[in-house]
């Protein structure tokens, strides 16, 4: 409550304060969400300190946990509800405003703008918060002694890291927006505004790339269907703010380098957080089934759907409005990186629209006619692959092309071994795993995202024009933030590869196994030596013991169980995972069969390439925080280098 008096002072002193040109209020404002972001984390902080005690008398946690359970999902299950990890959302939306506002060289106007959406932002979550979704509500006169335990999903290592970085990612969008917001009531945006929101984006995009992805190893290990990701609209949730903000981050660059595609950019910042509310509205509203769903209260989902109504709908009015006012200076020729930037970004708008109508399109068909259809992979899948291709077509243009003007014959001599290369590879690939015309499609789009990546770096430094050392040199100079956009662009590839492999080339055995019988799949043999039960903190455990070989060699022992925790009343499958190179062998027991229910229901799958998938994630996110560590994004103002114009309209390395 106190943090959102607090909240209000910091919306009202910041908008305010910045409009009549008022330092005190905007002093006032910065010092406001500083100390909001002290009342909320001290409240997140008792929160967490009555889940690590058991303190039963507080109804989420006699909800959400148990004595028994281990004291990492203990601290976890502080976000393990919708009370809680609307908590953790507001912890990061705080913060968040208080390093906007403790943020050095940003123009006073400016910080006070940012810092007072935040406030207002604040003022609207935390008022949810404390009307509907307090997480201190008492459970009553008597206090119970033991708790009802987290959902054993939930208790995972994965899903104890999983939220706060995909919060991160989604709140950090709230940054973005607020300096759209700013730009538009000041009437400008020039090349230092972009230089000022990249920071703040790229922080977000990779916190939510790295959420994204340990949500999709959670799932895969977890769940024990096989797979990473499902096309569901939590999923989706998540993936539509990645979308919006990759397109920002390009959006922003252009505004940097030639002061053009302003409106956009300003449009895409807001797109980036709506579509993070349209999430935060999915998870707790009721209105999807899903395991990754916190909430089933439609009245609260009626409470943020007017709150993602007013900050977007408010935002987009305001776009409406001003936007105009944002005029660009900058021009550049039909070929050239701008314009290659300018057509990732509409596929990637497209992109997201697709992913948007598919999520929403069955909600909106049974509201209107109360019939229930299913969007599901056919969909996503037939829409997104060739908008993949084109995007990846862009990206590499752009990779070669220079800013400003570019020549065809350029490009094409840039080009050509990279995107040969990438076809050759993909064609003996193809040739040896075989596969649909869809396989190879995907598998040219991976080699030619990578390929073309590794080619640029190489033609950068020049290797095999000038002498080692030289282009060792030049490897050293280029900028950390050239480095982060190379590191992403191959990570991008190298995940589609993972995608390719276990998505297509994947193979699956079912069988029904005793103790001393074998099944195969793709080449491994899996043995079911024996069957025992263990006992783990808070569950029951059995455990079924494999033994894996190829061609009669052991090659490692696997441990799949079936758990059941007493305190939620409620049954899980663990799978085991053995990793082989990039690929693994993936296998999940089910239920007893048999006279005896000696036997055991076994699926077994081998997923190629399944750990590209993880591992390109993470050189994607790597590479976000390595450009947000370039000191260039440090710099107080941009200075904005006029060129001659027909040195200007010259290729340029």
């Amino acid at each position: 409550m106190a943090a959102l008096l607090l909240a209000l002072l910091q919306a009202a002193g910041g908008l305010w304060g910045a409009h009549r040109d008022k330092p005190v209020l905007m002093r006032a404002a910065g010092s406001a969400a500083v100390l909001q972001a002290f009342f909320v984390a001290s409240a997140f902080g008792l929160l967490v300190s009555a889940f690590l005690r058991s303190d039963f008398s507080l109804l989420n946690v006699w909800q959400n946990s148990h004595t028994a359970k281990p004291v990492l999902y203990k601290f976890a299950g502080a976000w393990g509800s919708h009370e809680g990890s609307l908590l953790l959302w507001l912890l990061m939306l705080s913060g968040l405003g208080a390093a906007v506002a403790l943020a050095g060289r940003l123009p006073d106007a400016l910080r006070a703008r940012v810092v007072g959406v935040q406030g207002l932002v604040g003022v609207g979550f935390l008022a949810f918060t404390v009307l509907t979704s307090n997480p201190f509500r008492g459970v009553g006169p008597i206090v119970p002694t033991e708790g009802q335990d987290l959902n054993p999903l939930l208790q995972d290592p994965g899903l104890a890291f999983h939220p706060p970085f995909l919060y991160l990612g989604y709140v950090g969008m709230s940054v973005a927006f607020g300096f759209a917001v700013a730009a538009l009531l000041e009437g400008r945006m020039d090349a230092s505004w972009a230089r000022w929101v990249r920071p703040w984006t790229l922080l977000a995009w990779s916190s939510l790339t790295l959420g994204i992805a340990m949500g999709a190893w959670w799932a895969y290990y977890e769940l024990g269907w096989g797979g990473f990701w499902f096309w569901d609209p939590v999923e989706n949730a998540s993936l539509m703010p990645w979308l919006a903000a990759t397109a920002l981050l390009h959006c922003a660059l252009v505004v940097e380098k030639r002061d053009a595609l302003k409106a956009w950019t300003v449009f895409m910042a807001i797109m980036a957080f709506a579509t993070s509310l349209l999430g935060t509205f999915l998870v707790r509203s009721g209105i999807v089934t899903s395991v990754h769903a916190f909430a089933n209260d439609p009245n609260r989902g009626a409470v943020l759907l007017v709150l993602c109504g007013l900050y977007t709908g408010g935002a987009f009015l305001l776009f409406a409005l001003r936007g105009g006012r944002l005029t660009s200076t900058g021009v550049f020729a039909g070929l050239s990186r701008e314009s290659a930037l300018v057509v990732n970004n509409i596929l990637l708008s497209v992109l997201l629209f697709t992913v948007l109508l598919g999520t929403f399109w069955p909600t909106v068909i049974e509201v209107a006619t109360g019939e229930r259809i299913t969007v599901g992979p056919p969909y996503f899948n037939a829409v997104g692959l060739p908008l993949l291709a084109l995007i990846a077509l862009a990206l590499a243009a752009g990779t070669f092309l220079p800013w400003k003007r570019g020549r065809s014959g350029d490009l094409v001599r840039k080009a050509r071994t990279p995107a040969l290369a990438a076809m050759i590879a993909a064609a003996v690939w193809y040739g040896i795993e075989g596969g649909s015309l869809a396989a190879l499609c995907a598998l040219v789009v991976g080699l030619w995202i990578l390929l073309f990546a590794v080619f640029d770096l190489a033609r950068r430094v020049r290797t095999g024009e000038v002498p080692a050392r030289e282009s060792l040199r030049r490897l050293r100079g280029l900028p950390r933030g050239y480095w982060g956009g190379t590191l992403a662009h191959a990570g991008l590839g190298v995940a589609v590869l993972g995608m390719v492999g276990t998505a297509i080339w994947a193979e699956e055995t079912r069988a029904v196994l005793a103790p001393g019988q074998s099944a195969e799949v793709a080449g491994y043999t899996l043995t079911l030596d024996r069957i025992y039960e263990a006992k783990g903190p808070n569950y029951l455990s059995e455990v079924s013991a494999f033994t894996l070989s190829k061609k009669g060699r052991t090659l490692r022992e696997l441990y799949p169980e079936r758990r059941w925790y007493p305190g939620a009343q409620q049954m899980t499958t663990e799978v085991a995972v053995g990793a082989r190179g990039f690929s693994d062998v993936y296998l999940a027991v089910g239920e007893g069969r048999g006279e005896n229910r000696e036997a055991r229901v076994v699926r077994a799958y081998h997923h190629p390439l399944v750990y590209l998938l993880w591992g390109g994630a993470v050189l994607m996110a790597a590479g976000g925080a390595l450009s947000l560590s370039d000191p260039r994004y440090r710099a107080a103002r941009v200075a904005v280098r006029r060129r001659p114009s027909a040195p200007a309209l010259a290729p340029a390395e």
